[in-house]
């Protein structure tokens, strides 16, 4: 709990994400996307335009991969990006594939970015090949996945986002010049940081091992919720070995099916999983509700009234009116409540208008999708143009 800063001893955004390794970027935001919801369970309510910032501005923070790393680990990150691709798995030919098959597209997309770059996907025209059949995550997207194929080899980069999309560049605009340390190095240094994040992990011999800066101390009886992306329980395996909590996402699992709800919170109190809850932000009436709340067996119900008071959705610095369920008592002045013990009984908690921090807003369908955030950006990468050097292509294999 303490490797994980579930404590109580995170204080800021940069620091707690250099400690975790990594947050993982997902568009799910039943209640917050989960980069924002891991932050939270450790800091609390705190400015969403702060990571931005270390993202877009600072650059003391960079996203790869759908995960958002540290700028020191670049270097490492750098070493993955220009390994040899060596076939072994089915998605590692597609994409060899694809970009062996639509090198004419590849140079159109590169020369593109270079002249007018920055650029969202919607920018660049698609006449491109597809090398194989989908008919799911990407359907006909040819685009993205050039992109993202590039930006996995290391020539793109994400250099912002509006409204949950992505603004790509030339990676040598954007990243550092650095040395790159060979790949087995480059993993060693990397599973060293996970190891330590994590404080234990699974020996040869089939024991847990504890990190050697690991702090075995006492872990206070801090109340949180925790995202299903959340480093804790992201192993399920893991997680039921440690803590006796089994534990599945029921996402895509039919409604009728589901055992506890369709994007459920695992319940951390100190260093236990005492339940789960399900709650649902709904954003066109600004009301958090909470579908259920399952504890786990032996544990005693406590209130868990002071974390969705501080949920991510109902904390920008505004305060909640709350609308009392049937099972609480509330005055203007005053307000405890005690959750109710039935697991399918729901409690609503009315808040008004949210808004998430300082995001880039997403723009209406009639008007330009970049958000002003987002326009400043590209002023300010656009008027570098002049000053970068020619497109240099990596010579490494596709």
């Amino acid at each position: 709990m303490r490797a994980q800063l579930l404590d109580g001893s995170a204080n800021d955004v940069l620091e707690t994400v250099r400690q975790l390794g990594f947050l993982q970027i997902d568009p799910i935001s039943t209640v917050a996307t989960p980069q924002h919801l891991v932050l939270w369970s450790r800091l609390g309510p705190f400015d969403v335009g702060e990571l931005d910032r270390l993202l877009w501005q600072e650059r003391k923070l960079f996203e790869w991969g759908a995960l958002i790393r540290p700028i020191e680990d670049y270097p490492l990150i750098l070493a993955r990006m220009r390994r040899k691709r060596t076939g072994r798995y089915a998605w590692e030919r597609r994409g060899t594939e694809f970009l062996q098959k639509n090198a004419a597209f590849r140079r159109y997309v590169l020369r593109e970015l270079e002249r007018r770059g920055p650029l969202f996907a919607r920018e660049l025209d698609d006449t491109s090949v597809r090398t194989w059949k989908s008919a799911g995550w990407y359907g006909n997207r040819n685009v993205t996945v050039m992109l993202e194929l590039l930006e996995r080899r290391g020539q793109l980069a994400i250099v912002g986002r509006s409204g949950g999309h992505r603004l790509w560049d030339l990676a040598e605009r954007w990243f550092p010049e650095v040395d790159v340390p060979p790949l087995e190095e480059a993993e060693r240094l990397l599973e060293e940081k996970r190891w330590r994040a994590l404080g234990v992990r699974l020996a040869r011999n089939g024991s847990w091992e504890a990190h050697p800066d690991a702090d075995a101390g006492r872990v206070p009886a801090r109340l949180t919720f925790l995202s299903p992306f959340d480093r804790l329980i992201h192993n399920r395996d893991r997680a039921e070995a440690l803590f006796g909590f089994n534990y599945r996402l029921e996402m895509y699992v039919p409604k009728a099916k589901r055992q506890y709800g369709y994007y459920v919170l695992p319940i951390l109190r100190g260093d236990r999983l005492i339940g789960r809850i399900d709650p649902v932000f709904d954003r066109k009436t600004s009301v958090l509700r909470v579908q259920s709340v399952h504890w786990e067996p032996g544990v005693k119900p406590v209130s868990l009234d002071r974390p969705l008071r501080l949920a991510p959705s109902t904390t920008a610095r505004n305060r909640i009116r709350p609308r009392a369920p049937s099972a609480c008592r509330s005055t203007r002045r005053r307000r405890t409540s005690r959750m109710p013990s039935a697991s399918t009984r729901a409690t609503t908690t009315r808040v008004p208008a949210i808004r998430l921090g300082r995001r880039c807003s997403c723009a209406s369908p009639r008007s330009s999708p970049r958000s002003t955030a987002s326009l400043s950006l590209l002023a300010s990468a656009r008027s570098r143009r002049s000053c970068t050097s020619s497109l240099r292509e990596t010579a490494s294999s596709p």
